[in-house]
């Protein structure tokens, strides 16, 4: 039988702790790299909206309004 096991480590036993649970300078990695990403220049995703969407917006809300224009005159 299995006895129960905190997973926890033991804060008198885990090297690197200061007396009141700090951890040093020094001891952790820093949180993120010091160097810039060399992947290459940087592509910006072109700006504003294309013609095709604006077409397809254009159509669909003359016809919207077409219907509902269609609807009163003939209510």
């Amino acid at each position: 039988m299995n006895t129960p096991h905190n997973p926890d480590p033991e804060p008198d036993r885990t090297p690197g702790l200061e007396p009141g649970g700090g951890v040093p300078p020094g001891e952790t990695p820093p949180g993120e790299a010091s160097t810039s990403s060399g992947a290459g220049p940087r592509v910006e995703p072109p700006r504003g909206w294309s013609k095709g969407p604006l077409i397809a917006i254009g159509v669909v809300v003359v016809l919207c309004a077409a219907f509902f224009l269609a609807f009163a005159v003939l209510m």
